[in-house]
Parts: structure tokens; C-alpha cells; sequence
């Protein structure tokens, strides 16, 4: 899978790129989690995220926010992180102008900025939040929030917990005209560890697999 370096807002950012054949394929960004708890694009969940959209026929983009990796710069406090975020939708829009749909996935904090992305670019059309913070990040910006989209968490989560999101989930619930999925998995940690994490992925492919059916209608 090809390396590639683009220009984020504050230097160069690295990433890990895999285009399909197909020039109109759907494209998604996967975003990794805290950069100052050891984040970086090849988290487990990140990578597993990557490897599931390309198998579903995405094109993908995981990359490294600032000051992670060979990616220049240093953490901002989530506002820097969101800029990269946008970036790297600009050159993965650049790369692939005729695409049909496109996605945004986040772990932890990935799934924060994640949806913040959503909120700024009306051409996201599905989203997959992994674990979301909900109890260390104000999600209150989701409102309303512009695409249906999944949740899923563990039900072991002592990172994020789970009556937080619960929380979340209730407030987007009340927005018309959206839908959001909330799958709770029982037994699961943040990280999804042992064999969490093939039912997390399985969960994912089963949800966007069915939303890509539903719009190609």
C-alpha cells in the first residue's frame, strides 16, 4: 500500500493510500485515536477500519494527524487535528473527482474529530463512530447531525462509557430525517481485543454494506 506524503495546514502530513480500479469507486478517511496516548493511523482498530472499507470497494485514506509520525507539526488540541482531518479529504477528494459517496471513520478520539468533520463537509454521506469519548469531548456540535451513520462500542469500555454514549445516542435520536445506529458490543473494551474486534468489523461491513445497497437503488 502505497505511502504518500500531502500538504496538511501546519507542513506535511504522512498517510497510507489504497485506491481501487474503478475511477468512481466511494471513498472514506479513517482517523486514528488520541495522538498523545501512542494514536497514530496504525492503531489496530484504525488499520483493521482501513483494510474493511477497501475490501467493500473504497478507495481509502488513513494518515497520521500533526506531529504523529513523519507528519509535521504538533497536537492541537483536537482544532489543529480537524484542519488535518479536512486536508486530507481535500486530497483524497482530488485524487478521486468522480466518486460516488463518501465516508468518514474514526476510533476514540478519530471518531470526535470525525464527526466535526461531518458537520463542515455536506458531501459526507455515512459515518462510523469506534468508541466515541463522549464522556471527555463535547459532541453538543452534532446538532442537527447531517448523515445517518453507526455507533459501536463496547459494553466493557472503561475508556469511554458506555451510559455516556447511550447519552450521545438518545440526543441524535431525537434529529429527524437521519438515522443512527447504535450497536453495543457485549463483553468489548475501547480496543476491542481478543475477538471483539472481528465482530466490531463485521458489524461495520454489514452496516455500510447495506447503506451502499440502499443508495444505489
Amino acid at each position: 500500500m502505497p505511502e504518500v506524503i500531502f500538504p496538511g495546514p501546519d507542513g506535511r502530513l504522512e498517510g497510507r493510500y489504497h485506491p481501487q480500479k474503478q475511477k468512481d469507486a466511494p471513498i472514506a478517511i479513517i482517523l486514528h485515536p488520541h495522538p498523545q496516548f501512542g494514536g497514530t493511523m496504525n492503531n489496530k482498530v484504525v488499520y483493521n477500519l482501513h483494510y474493511a472499507f477497501h475490501k467493500m470497494g473504497f478507495t481509502v485514506l488513513r494518515f497520521n494527524f500533526r506531529g504523529v509520525g513523519k507528519s509535521q507539526g504538533e497536537y492541537d488540541q483536537g482544532i489543529g487535528e480537524l484542519s488535518d482531518a479536512a486536508a486530507a479529504l481535500d486530497y483524497l477528494q482530488a485524487m478521486n473527482p468522480n466518486a460516488k459517496h463518501c465516508w468518514v471513520a474514526g476510533f476514540s478520539f478519530g471518531a470526535w474529530i470525525g464527526m466535526q468533520l461531518l458537520m463542515r463537509r455536506p458531501e459526507i454521506s455515512g459515518f462510523i463512530s469506534v468508541s466515541p469519548p463522549a464522556n471527555m469531548y463535547d459532541f453538543s456540535f452534532l446538532a442537527p447531525c447531517p448523515a445517518s451513520g453507526l455507533i459501536i462500542n463496547g459494553s466493557g469500555d472503561r475508556v469511554a462509557p458506555p451510559p455516556d454514549t447511550v447519552d450521545l445516542v438518545d440526543k441524535l435520536h431525537e434529529q429527524k430525517g437521519i438515522t443512527i445506529t447504535h450497536t453495543v458490543l457485549d463483553g468489548a473494551g475501547h480496543f476491542f481485543e481478543n475477538d471483539h474486534m472481528d465482530t466490531m468489523i463485521e458489524n461495520v461491513d454489514g452496516y455500510v454494506r447495506r447503506r451502499l445497497t440502499e443508495t444505489s437503488r
